[in-house]
């Protein structure tokens, strides 16, 4: 056997593999490493995310929004937005008597033959609310400062405490000062809730809502001074509405609270923002008081807080549909 069929000795290796070349021809590339402590060709990488990997080529895609991740997981606005804020579940504003016919409150005939005094009884109870919506609407321009878990508790706390007190207690809520003191804390408790809840969506939604919410009182309250429909006679549907409205809000912030379900958030709020503005109708006859029954001119703090209530209501269930569909 010959020597040339044998490989070639670690020595040939290093020599050039074809012999020069006659001609204007350049010489093939060499394979292979170059010898130790020689330079190094630069590596075929580019050398930041965004360079191209050959002169000439464009640049290679935009940063991703994340450290470590060079490019985007999808498309903008390709992921699922975050659930809504549930707000915590508030009763309808209920006397205690309102099934009775005791203490004058919601009694037939209790005094209303004068119109003055029907009058300034009306005009004192929406003086009353229009300081609380302006309240509120203060509030919610500033409350995006101040974003406190523990301060809008605490208010929860105060309202479900203010509020109990202003319906279930009879001398509280006629006696003045105490009256007015005890529906301040309870309009700014509400209020500074009201406004922490509406923080959490862009300011398109809350304008809309709020436009929604203006638009619908207005067309009830005229609606309840021009119809002869009387729903102060549909007392026992109205206490079974707030029950049920009571209680479906409990259940919802359980189940949503373990597993957040779009549909489940949408149908409670619609049936809050329905069952509320029949609430509004029903206080709004008996501030009236040309129906079955009436409220007592003593009862002016109780008749804008129920009211209020109703407003602040219809508001935050709109604002739930309304921020949940543009998310």
């Amino acid at each position: 056997m010959s020597r040339s069929d044998y490989p070639p000795r670690y020595d040939d290796c290093h020599g050039p593999l074809y012999g020069p070349q006659g001609g204007n021809y350049p010489p093939p590339p060499s394979y292979g490493f170059p010898a130790y402590g020689g330079p190094q060709p630069s590596a075929p990488y580019p050398t930041g995310p965004n360079a191209p990997l050959y002169p000439g080529q464009p640049a290679g895609y935009p940063p991703g929004p994340y450290q470590g991740h060079p490019q985007p997981g999808g498309p903008p606005g390709g992921g699922y937005p975050n659930p809504p804020p549930m707000p915590p579940v508030m009763p309808p504003t209920i006397p205690s008597d309102v099934l009775s016919s005791g203490d004058g409150f919601a009694a037939s005939g209790s005094g209303w033959d004068s119109l003055s005094i029907r009058h300034a009884f009306i005009r004192k109870v929406y003086l009353i609310l229009a300081s609380q919506l302006l309240v509120t609407t203060g509030i919610r321009g500033r409350i995006h400062i101040c974003r406190n878990q523990a301060i809008y508790w605490a208010s929860y706390g105060v309202y479900i405490v203010t509020h109990l007190v202003l319906v279930c207690c009879k001398g509280p809520r006629r006696k003045f000062p105490w009256n007015v003191i005890l529906l301040s804390i309870f309009t700014l408790a509400l209020s500074y809730m009201t406004g922490s809840i509406s923080s959490y969506y862009n300011t398109k939604a809350v304008f809309l809502a709020l436009g929604i919410t203006a638009v619908v009182c207005i067309a009830v309250t005229v609606f309840c001074f021009q119809t002869k429909v009387d729903f102060t006679k549909c007392q026992g549907l109205f206490c079974v509405l707030g029950i049920v409205i009571f209680v479906t809000g409990i259940i919802t912030t359980i189940v949503l609270s373990f597993k957040y379900i779009l549909w489940l958030h949408m149908l409670y709020a619609a049936l809050g923002a329905i069952v509320f503005t029949m609430f509004l109708a029903y206080h709004t006859q008996l501030l009236i008081g040309n129906r079955k029954h009436s409220i007592s001119p003593e009862e002016y703090v109780f008749a804008a807080l129920s009211i209020y209530v109703d407003i602040v209501q219809i508001f935050l269930f709109l604002l739930q549909i309304i921020g949940a569909s543009t998310k």
